[in-house]
């Protein structure tokens, strides 16, 4: 069942491609907010990096579980 849900094509690539690059960019995006705050650049708001960090951790979850139980 998850190895259908983790393999499942979308534009020929599986959906467990498309959840790590969202990941890694919700990561970079979180740090890029504490990076642009530090130097002064207050596009985004400090508060708004816990928020951003909590998705990108549960987003990092479901990719990571995905890519476990697919083999269990």
């Amino acid at each position: 069942m998850f190895q259908d849900i983790s393999y499942a094509l979308i534009f020929g690539k599986p959906f467990i491609l498309y959840l790590g690059v969202l990941t890694l960019l919700a990561f970079i995006f979180t740090a890029a907010i504490a990076l642009l705050n530090s130097k002064g650049i207050r596009i985004i708001p400090f508060k708004w990096h816990p928020h951003c960090a909590v998705i990108a951790l549960c987003i990092a979850l479901v990719h990571g579980a995905l890519g476990l139980l697919a083999y269990w």
